[in-house]
């Protein structure tokens, strides 16, 4: 009798856990299990097992990237020790490459803060609208690549930015906070890396130095090339003695954040991984059948991904591979994903459940994880080594978003 309470007990203890361990997750393709059925037994097989994930998910879905450029140059346009008010050391940087003859370059944006000791920790993210969008800085360089018109960013008339469009896109950027805490924040521009207008895609920005990387179903993406640029920032802040370049987060909100994740995924250089509703392509699961799916994203926006992710639409449910992939990919270094009540389309649950899939591989490499708790209340965040919360409201980056990331950040970048 007393051994059958006992095994009551932990059934009662146990079954819970394992109830909610599959919750969002039934018949998720495992990370441990090689393409030839084997089973990770060790963290020398998980280095070949993540070597075959990477494959797999370069070659299925977000598509080839070209090695670090080999002819690549910095150059320092700005320099302003005194900027927003003797808070900011302002550097403005143009990175240039060229490839057989071709030529391509985007601006970085970068401030130092003052009062902290150097060399600093940095966010380094994509933005939507031009380096000049996210501060109103009379200093910053106003971008010369096309500028989106629409309702949350009306500055252009045609497509060119003026200084009405500086500072527009400041509430998404949370530039005192960041400086306050410590870090540095570096930012680039979408535009001038690879259009984001379908009718223009791969002819503009970065893609016109390797047009070989197009003639292939695996060819190089524009979420790719995203990320392939945030590494190239990260390039130059290697080389930049005001910048600890080995705590290094790399941030990016919605469309930037699928690229913030691939961009952790692809270079371990990057110490910390920030993504805000990031959703389908990003931090949720597309085997949730929920939500932004797999044909959607091939349609409307056939530019992100490689042409081979087009075989799986309509599959969403069947794929042999998922975002938790991604998050294995980062492990085991820390990584948070932000998501919004009324943000439907990226699914809060699906990014949880991504959270919550990923727990094995990080524990397996000898952290915290993912905490073992059921979907948070609004306003909770939820902190291990993978980190998560839900706010209330919709597809935006608010200051509660940034100051959960930086709370974050400060437990694993500040030292």
């Amino acid at each position: 009798m007393r051994v059958f309470l006992l095994a009551l007990a932990l059934c009662l203890i146990v079954l819970p856990k394992i109830i909610r361990a599959q919750e969002g997750n039934r018949a998720l393709p495992d990370p441990f299990t090689f393409n030839n059925g084997k089973k990770v037994k060790s963290v020398k097989e998980w280095e070949r097992r993540r070597k075959e994930i990477l494959e797999t998910m370069t070659h299925e879905m977000y598509g080839v990237a070209p090695e670090r450029p080999k002819n690549m140059r910095f150059e320092v346009f700005d320099l302003d020790k005194n900027a927003l008010g003797g808070k900011a050391t302002r550097k403005q940087v143009t990175v240039r490459i060229t490839e057989k003859g071709r030529e391509a370059q985007f601006d970085l944006l970068i401030y130092i803060p003052n009062q902290a000791k150097h060399p600093v920790p940095a966010i380094i993210g994509l933005n939507f609208i031009g380096n000049q969008a996210i501060h109103a800085d009379p200093g910053i360089k106003l971008t010369t690549a096309w500028v989106e018109k629409s309702g949350m960013f009306p500055c252009s008339a045609d497509g060119k930015a003026g200084d009405a469009c500086r500072g527009v896109n400041a509430s998404q950027w949370a530039v005192d906070s960041i400086l306050a805490r410590g870090y540095a924040l570096v930012t680039l521009y979408r535009e001038e890396i690879a259009s984001d207008r379908k009718e223009f895609a791969f002819q503009t920005g970065m893609h016109p130095l390797y047009p070989e990387l197009q003639q292939r179903e695996d060819n190089f993406g524009t979420i790719a090339a995203w990320a392939w640029a945030l590494s190239r920032g990260l390039d130059y802040l290697e080389t930049d003695k005001d910048i600890d370049a080995k705590r290094v987060a790399v941030f990016g909100f919605s469309r930037l954040g699928k690229a913030a994740l691939w961009a952790g995924a692809t270079d371990r250089r990057f110490a910390a991984v920030l993504s805000n509703e990031s959703g389908a392509g990003g931090g949720k699961q597309f085997r949730r059948g929920i939500g932004e799916d797999i044909n959607r994203l091939c349609t409307v926006f056939p530019h992100w991904y490689a042409r081979s992710l087009g075989k799986y639409k309509g599959k969403d449910t069947e794929l042999p591979f998922d975002q938790h992939f991604v998050l294995s990919l980062i492990a085991p270094r820390p990584v948070y994903l932000a998501t919004a009540e009324d943000d439907k389309n990226a699914d809060p649950q699906g990014e949880f459940a991504t959270a919550r899939a990923a727990d094995a591989v990080y524990r397996f490499l000898g952290t915290s994880g993912f905490p073992d708790v059921p979907f948070p209340a609004l306003n909770q965040p939820v902190s291990g080594q993978i980190g998560f919360h839900i706010r209330p409201g919709g597809h935006d980056v608010k200051m509660f978003d940034w100051i959960q990331f930086l709370n974050f950040s400060d437990l694993h970048l500040q030292k």
